[in-house]
């Protein structure tokens, strides 16, 4: 089969590779249909993930059909199709059993696997280790693009952003940087009921695109003025956001979402950091916040396919691009300069 491999920082090649076979009882075997491209894999191109090795298979994400299973797999069967869980996990640890299943402790205590520290979705065939928890059944009714979203954007926004920021019906929530992960949290906490969604960001064709996602309002960064000040004017009674949600990873960021919300608020931080952020505990001990972290656990996936089915959520919205697999060059040069091309998330599929 072909796969794309990573031959170390800022090399990476489709090319031929051995094919996948079972290793252990619980997994499964799936012929890619559609895969994308996360940030992530390009920190991994860039060098910043020591533990991807040269050699790996990338990506983490994607729709296939089951081509074999193993004699342990007791739901998953052969020709399902379903959607490939960013997030590996058995079922049966203490953290599975308590719903934290990005730190399963029988994968080595950190769920994202795939592409990491085994071989990824970015290929023709993928391993799926314990296939009855890492594969979701794709309904008839959401198609095979729409489901890729599910592996791990859409749950990480709603997850991470949104049910960890505990968005309430009416609230007022900033979500600080609508790259993909972002607008998945302006989606999701739209359909959750918030009464208005603020859209913050320095990219003027991303905060035209939050509005088709859900967002009420939008706050350029580089327009000039307060942008605290800001989002306190768009809040009610002046007295800060309900939630603010930042998916960026930065000190700025951290710091608008931390800034700008009200007594009693919550912060969800969803961006990938880099570097410490401040943290004014003499100020906000007082303030009565919540903030949050978190890695995906990838557990609502099944609750966002009944939102797919009902109308509630579109995620085709965030599909910008398409490739086949033999341009997985292009698409990762398009995806690696999104703001030049426009580009929220690419899909790259299987020929004929």
């Amino acid at each position: 089969m072909k796969a794309l491999v990573y031959h170390g920082p800022g090399q990476k090649a489709w090319e031929d590779v051995p094919n996948p076979v079972l290793q252990e009882p619980t997994d499964a075997i799936v012929k890619m249909e559609v895969t994308t491209i996360c940030g992530t894999d390009l920190h991994i191109l860039k060098g910043d993930v020591p533990a991807v090795t040269p050699g790996r298979i990338l990506g983490h994400e994607g729709v296939g059909v089951v081509t074999e299973v193993g004699p342990g797999c007791e739901r998953v069967r052969v020709g399902d199709r379903v959607i490939v869980s960013c997030v590996s996990k058995c079922g049966t640890c203490e953290f599975c059993r308590s719903g934290l299943t990005s730190h399963c402790q029988t994968v080595g205590g950190i769920g994202w696997i795939f592409g990491h520290l085994i071989d990824g979705t970015q290929a023709e065939y993928v391993r799926v280790p314990f296939a009855d928890n890492g594969l979701i059944p794709l309904p008839e009714k959401v198609t095979p693009e729409q489901g890729a979203m599910l592996s791990d954007i859409l749950p990480t926004g709603y997850e991470i952003g949104v049910l960890y920021g505990a968005v309430g019906q009416g609230d007022v929530v900033a979500v600080v940087g609508v790259g993909p992960v972002g607008l998945a949290a302006v989606m999701t906490a739209s359909a959750a009921g918030a009464s208005k969604v603020i859209a913050v960001d320095g990219n003027k064709f991303r905060l035209e695109q939050s509005r088709e996602f859900g967002a009420t309002d939008t706050v350029d960064v580089n327009a000039g003025g307060d942008v605290v000040a800001r989002l306190r004017e768009l809040s009610r009674g002046g007295l800060g956001v309900d939630v603010a949600i930042e998916a960026v990873g930065v000190p700025a960021t951290f710091g608008v979402a931390l800034d700008s919300v009200r007594p009693g608020g919550h912060v969800a931080n969803v961006g990938v950091h880099g570097e410490s952020v401040t943290f004014p505990l003499e100020r906000d001990w007082i303030n009565n916040l919540t903030i949050t972290t978190g890695l995906v656990n990838a557990t609502t996936a099944p609750e966002l396919l009944e939102s797919i089915e009902r109308g509630d959520i579109s995620p085709e919205k965030f599909i910008t691009h398409r490739f086949t697999f033999d341009q997985f060059d292009e698409a990762y040069d398009t995806f690696g300069n999104a703001a030049d091309e426009h580009a929220l998330k690419v899909i790259i599929a299987a020929g004929d």
